[in-house]
């Protein structure tokens, strides 16, 4: 058996790949998953930068899309097949879009389901299991702080993510006496590419503290799921400020600043 592995989804970029490279640093073996071929130079990347710093780190690449209710299954049986004991479960992919409810396409609503909440979660349940029997074990589910604000143009995006974080409260009570620590990481704005921020608006956001770098990121993330924390949010003050003011909105204002054409 293959042990001391870390799974991260979504690893071909961004804060993906940010998260396979401080679980490298830290010892963990890779298995890294996108549904583009580009993970496979995200692993090139890795073996690189990771065997020049110290001992050498595997790393396993794997093109599958996770927007199919059966990717969940699928993936877990390749662990089983190939022997690999996961330690370290990051479920990180998923898409992002701020957008009217019934203006996407049947497709993309599906597969934003699929990849906020059904594959995550699916993951976290067969994955779970065998940390529990282990007594051993970390997820982490990347959600967002958009799982607090239910508004226009978030719906799908942050009530999937809602679902996610609550899941991921009650996964992190219930596994807490097996000594398999859940965490939810909430990022706010996160200097990606993303969201299509501007570069000065991006500099002046991250100057301010509003939007963070994916290293900083995974740093902060990591530190919390290692400690046993529930619940972070990053970066910190502003967002949940933000969430607070929103929570307080009353709906016939949003109703307002919708005809109003604000946002």
């Amino acid at each position: 058996m293959k042990e001391h592995f870390a799974l991260v989804t979504g690893a071909s970029s961004g804060m993906g790949l940010e998260f396979a490279r401080q679980l490298a640093q830290r010892g963990y073996n890779l298995l890294i998953v996108s549904n583009v071929p580009e993970i496979h130079e995200a692993a090139e990347q890795l073996r690189s930068q990771i065997t020049n710093e110290q001992s050498p780190i595997e790393v396993i690449d794997l093109v599958m899309d996770l927007g199919q209710q059966s990717s969940a299954r699928e993936l877990y049986d390749y662990t089983r097949v190939h022997e690999i004991e996961v330690e370290v479960l990051v479920n990180n992919a998923g898409v992002y879009h701020d957008r009217d409810i019934l203006d996407d396409s049947e497709a993309f609503t599906s597969l934003i389901m699929n990849l906020h909440m059904y594959t995550p979660a699916m993951l976290c349940y067969l994955f779970g299991q065998d940390m529990r029997e282990r007594r051993h074990g970390y997820i982490l589910n990347v959600c967002s702080v958009t799982s607090k604000m239910a508004a226009q143009r978030l719906g799908t995006y942050g009530g999937t993510k809602a679902f996610l974080s609550h899941f991921t409260r009650a996964l992190h009570i219930e596994l807490r006496k097996y000594g398999v620590h859940v965490t939810d990481v909430s990022p706010g704005a996160v200097d990606t590419g993303l969201y299509s921020i501007k570069p000065a608006l991006t500099k002046v956001g991250k100057c301010l503290g509003i939007i963070v770098s994916p290293q900083t990121l995974v740093r902060r993330a990591l530190r919390a799921l290692f400690r046993g924390r529930a619940k972070t949010t990053i970066p910190t003050v502003f967002w949940r400020v933000l969430c607070f003011i929103i929570l307080l909105i009353p709906t016939c204002l949003l109703r307002l600043i919708r005809r109003l054409g604000l946002f």
